[in-house]
């Protein structure tokens, strides 16, 4: 039974600051919000996470790890490169859809700590495109796609599906949409995104 309490105490810990640290970043949360937030005292906070730097680390982990699967498995996958780009552009959107937060929360902390990205890497669950990379040279080889570095087509499939939730407020005042109307915009974008990118790399 203590476990089990002790489990559900953490998880209610970590959900609150994920709150506090997505409203008011790393610099404004408070300790004492966060403990409020959780339903529990202050000092059964510090029993857990005995720093505001540690708490913050053990939730942006927590967020990262439900962004990078979703990389991983598409990358990872014997899959051909547009159905890869197909289904990035699907799952991310769609998953993003769900956590809208998590690209700003990431962003946030990288910009903060440049160097934490080193400890994400060393956990072992990082994404890696070395098979993407073959793919794409194999692609290549045999006249299926034009010549692109693999990394560069990479930027581009991550820089069309991140920005949309990382600039939402500017583009939506760009295009006057509500937010329904912005939702239902990135809906479509699972599919407007993989088949712009593809066009521009079939020959």
């Amino acid at each position: 039974m203590t476990k089990i309490n002790d489990i559900s105490t953490e998880e209610r810990i970590l959900n609150a600051a994920e709150q506090i640290f997505e409203n008011k970043g790393m610099s404004g949360a408070r300790m004492q919000e966060i403990a409020d937030e959780a339903k529990i005292n202050k000092s059964l906070l510090h029993y857990y996470y005995r720093s505001k730097q540690l708490l913050f680390e053990a939730v942006f982990k927590k967020a990262f790890n439900k962004l990078a699967p979703q990389i991983s498995i598409v990358l990872d996958s014997d899959q051909s490169i547009c159905e890869k780009i197909e289904n990035f552009s699907n799952n991310y959107t769609s998953f993003m859809l769900k956590h809208p937060y998590l690209p700003n929360f990431i962003l946030q902390e990288l910009n903060r700590n440049p160097k934490f990205v080193n400890e994400l890497i060393s956990l072992g669950n990082f994404p890696n495109i070395k098979k993407f990379e073959m793919q794409i040279e194999t692609a290549i080889a045999e006249g299926k796609i034009r010549p692109i570095a693999a990394e560069q087509l990479f930027i581009n499939i991550l820089a069309l599906n991140i920005f949309p939730f990382i600039g939402a407020p500017l583009i939506k005042g760009f295009i006057n949409a509500s937010d329904k109307e912005y939702k239902e915009i990135l809906k479509k974008r699972k599919t407007e995104v993989a088949d712009f990118i593809i066009q521009s790399i079939k020959l």
